[in-house]
C-alpha cells in the first residue's frame, strides 16, 4: 500500500477482534512512527501501551469512573465550548452515521449510553495506547503529537492492524496517570485503540466523507 491509498485506507475502527496483537508489530510500529517530526526534534512523545490484564483494569476503571460521575476533564479542551458552523453540521452528521449503523433510534438513549461507555473498553481491542506530554511543554508540540499520532496510524496499516484515536480515553487524565505510574504533572493528550478490525461489525461499515480540496484551499498565483 503507497502512501496516498493508506491515507485514503485509513479510518476510525469501532469493533475488534478478540486477537491479540504480538509486541513485535507494537514495536515495528513505534519505531516507524519515531521519525515524525518536531520542532527542534524535540520528540515530546511518550506512549505507554496497555494490554491484557493492565487493560481490562484500566477500562473497568474508567467505565465505574463515568457511571458514577459522568463524563471527566480532560488536561485540556479539546472541544471548543460552543459548536458553530460549518463545524456543527459535520459533528452531527458523524453522530448520525455511527448511530445509523448500528440501528439505534435517536430516542432509544439506553443503547446510545452503551455505545457511549463502549468508548472507555476502546471498543473492544486488545491494547491501547495513552499519549503523554510533559506540561513544560506549548502548543507547538501539539502539533508535532499530531503528525506522530497519524505516523503510528498509518504505520499500524502495515502491520495489517486498525486503530481509533479516541479523546474519550482522556477524560480520566489522574486515574490513568496513578494506575499507570506517569506523574500527574504530564499532559494526557488521548489514547488510541488498537488491533484486528471486525470487518463483520456494522460499525465499521461506514465512512465520515471529507470536504473537497476547493473548499478549503485558495490559490494564490
Amino acid at each position: 500500500m503507497n502512501i496516498i491509498d493508506a491515507l485514503c485506507h485509513r479510518k476510525s475502527t469501532r469493533a475488534f477482534l478478540d486477537k491479540a496483537v504480538s509486541r513485535e508489530k507494537i514495536v515495528n510500529i513505534l519505531q516507524a512512527a519515531r521519525h515524525a517530526p518536531s520542532g527542534t526534534n524535540a520528540q515530546p512523545w511518550q506512549v505507554a501501551v496497555v494490554s491484557g490484564k493492565k487493560k481490562d483494569e484500566l477500562t473497568r476503571a474508567m467505565e465505574n469512573a463515568f457511571r458514577k460521575d459522568g463524563i471527566g476533564s480532560m488536561d485540556y479542551l479539546y472541544y471548543p465550548l460552543e459548536w458553530h458552523e460549518p463545524y456543527k453540521k459535520r459533528r452531527v452528521a458523524c453522530g448520525a452515521q455511527l448511530y445509523g449503523a448500528l440501528k439505534i433510534e435517536r430516542r432509544d438513549k439506553a443503547r446510545r449510553m452503551e455505545q457511549w461507555i463502549a468508548n472507555y473498553r476502546a471498543f473492544g481491542a486488545p491494547v491501547i495506547l495513552f499519549f503523554f506530554l510533559d506540561s513544560a511543554m506549548q502548543k507547538g508540540s501539539f502539533l508535532d503529537y499530531g503528525m506522530f499520532l497519524q505516523s503510528v496510524m498509518l504505520a499500524a496499516l502495515a502491520e495489517d492492524l486498525a486503530t481509533c484515536p479516541q479523546a474519550a480515553l482522556g477524560q480520566y487524565p489522574d486515574l490513568v496517570k496513578d494506575a499507570l505510574g506517569y506523574s500527574r504533572d504530564t499532559v494526557l493528550l488521548c489514547g488510541m485503540a488498537l488491533g484486528y478490525e471486525d470487518k463483520e461489525a456494522p460499525v465499521n461499515s461506514y465512512r465520515t466523507p471529507r470536504e473537497e480540496v476547493q473548499t478549503f484551499t485558495t490559490f494564490f498565483d
